[in-house]
């Protein structure tokens, strides 16, 4: 009986320390304490270099609670290179192009979405080749630098244009005169004279760098194209990740939104944070005259989305017809006028 007491007693005491030590220990995170995003060259980009500058994601995250966030970032030269880490788990976000979201949407089938819009800004196609006036010019000797092939927002809208110009069947007209290379080997590659590539669809600052040579022109303007924004930076997670993380998410989507306020707000303060953050050789005032130019908009509303998808989807790329936009992004940002 004695010994029955004794047990019980000794329960009690265990049950008693456990509830203490229960209490004592730090409530159980609902969301992840690390996040990693890959990111992109170029000035559509100014909001996510913000906020790593800024550190808005850490401010937003310790605001909805979720205490201490570390932030990765992580830099990389091509949408496919993102969508390759997004896939092998080495990032849990990527900033990129539109067209690589949507891309990798329909190869996962809908497992991977838009988390929000970036930034859009015109991209214009460049050449040094002085017999090239109109989209109808180029030729086999001809090559055209881009991002990616096949697959960026650039060799889109290339499709696009080509479409337009050639006619119905002919959007990838063109295709076999382009070659990948990141912004800046292109910007390098034409001021070259001696380099093959002659041609570069760019993004701001490096079309505006490479126009400075009188010898470079513009041959297409993607936003005179397209008559409207096309987001050519977007975010975009994993389901899995986005179902585990719902507060991180919903504070990198305010973090975006907040650096957009300060864009909005003072945009030499944000030309100068960004050309103090990527050692961006283009001046400040320059930047800001890219903010003021037609068709240039950073807000998490996402923009051309549809435009793209049906035309992968004329083309046979992506399997699944496109029906709304919303069904490419997570509900965080349904409630924006997006297109």
């Amino acid at each position: 009986m004695d010994a029955s007491r004794n047990v019980r007693g000794w329960l009690a005491a265990l049950g008693m320390a456990l509830a203490a030590l229960a209490a004592a220990a730090p409530a159980a995170r609902a969301d992840d304490a690390r996040v990693r995003i890959s990111r992109q060259p170029g000035f559509v980009y100014l909001p996510a270099v913000l906020a790593e500058r800024l550190k808005l994601i850490e401010k937003q995250a310790k605001a909805a609670g979720l205490g201490d966030v570390t932030v990765e970032w992580v830099n990389l030269t091509s949408g496919a290179a993102g969508n390759d880490a997004l896939l092998s788990g080495n990032v849990d976000i990527v900033d990129s192009g539109s067209t690589n979201m949507i891309l990798i949407n329909d190869r996962t089938r809908g497992d991977v979405k838009g988390l929000s819009g970036v930034g859009a800004t015109p991209m214009l196609l460049l050449t040094r080749n002085p017999d090239v006036k109109t989209l109808k010019d180029f030729s086999g000797k001809d090559k055209i630098a881009m991002p990616s092939v096949k697959v960026s927002s650039q060799a889109v809208l290339l499709q696009i244009a080509a479409k337009k110009a050639f006619g119905p069947g002919e959007a990838t007209r063109l295709d076999p005169l382009t070659v990948q290379l990141g912004h800046p080997d292109a910007v390098a590659a034409l001021a070259s004279p001696q380099n093959e590539v002659n041609s570069h669809f760019s993004l701001p600052p490096f079309q505006q760098r490479e126009l400075q040579d009188p010898a470079i022109r513009t041959v297409l303007n993607s936003y005179e194209m397209a008559g409207e924004p096309v987001s050519n930076a977007i975010l975009y997670a994993r389901t899995a990740w986005f179902n585990r993380n719902p507060k991180l998410a919903a504070a990198i989507v305010a973090a975006i939104d907040e650096a957009n306020a300060l864009i909005a707000q003072d945009p030499l303060q944000a030309a100068k944070d960004y050309v103090a953050a990527t050692n961006e050789k283009t001046p400040p005032e320059q930047l800001v005259a890219i903010m003021k130019e037609p068709g240039t908009v950073f807000s998490t509303t996402p923009y051309g989305i549809m435009l793209q998808a049906r035309h992968f989807h004329e083309l046979k790329v992506i399997k699944t017809e496109p029906k709304d936009w919303k069904d490419y992004f997570f509900p965080i940002v349904h409630g924006l006028p997006g297109r």
